[in-house]
């Protein structure tokens, strides 16, 4: 049996389709639904080019639990948070302990928790001065991007770099690694340490 995935996002959607894509032929992982709080996400569009319907819910469907309900009935083996805002409950963490998955624009624990997702991480990266910044993919919990952390991947970045030359450098790396580590953990080779 392929091991199923739920995606939850919530804007452009370029990380969902990259999963979307890499899975696409795979036998061994299916992604059997995209959820979106957003009715005018691009991601709605984007998955629709590899069979997938993107199913929009509000927040009032959220905060009662009627998503989560729809997706306990889905039995997903994983759920990926690709560009996705809402915050989980702890409801979510009793029902896919250790199945749930985010990815970070930057080095976790730095420039993290609300507020910080997108341009405002790069911006902060870019106040700062840093000479690297990278990606996070962690275990999602009940506190905004504070999950044990799988997989961390640096790059080096220039004081002269812009917001935009910062958020690419990221996205390549997300678009790498994102999917091939959603693999390996669903295929139990993820070193986690």
């Amino acid at each position: 049996m392929p091991k199923k995935v739920v995606i939850l996002a919530s804007g452009n959607g370029t990380n969902a389709a990259n999963i979307c894509r890499f899975f696409h032929k795979d036998n061994k992982v299916v992604i059997i639904s995209v959820f979106t709080n957003n009715p005018l996400a691009r991601v709605i569009e984007r998955v629709k080019e590899y069979g997938i319907k993107a199913e929009v819910f509000d927040k009032i469907s959220f905060y009662k639990g009627d998503l989560l309900k729809t997706i306990c009935s889905l039995n997903p083996d994983l759920i990926i948070l690709a560009g996705f805002l809402l915050k989980l409950g702890p409801e979510w963490i009793r029902a896919f302990p250790d199945k749930i998955l985010n990815i970070h624009p930057a080095l976790l624990p730095k420039y993290g928790g609300k507020g910080m997702f997108g341009n405002y991480v790069h911006q902060a990266v870019k106040d700062n001065k840093e000479k690297e910044t990278g990606i996070t993919i962690h275990y999602v919990n009940e506190d905004f991007d504070k999950g044990k952390i799988l997989f961390q991947k640096k790059v080096k970045i220039d004081l002269d770099n812009t917001i935009e030359e910062i958020a690419s450098k990221i996205q390549r790396l997300e678009y790498v690694y994102f999917p091939k580590i959603i693999k390996k953990f669903l295929t139990n080779q993820v070193n986690e340490g």
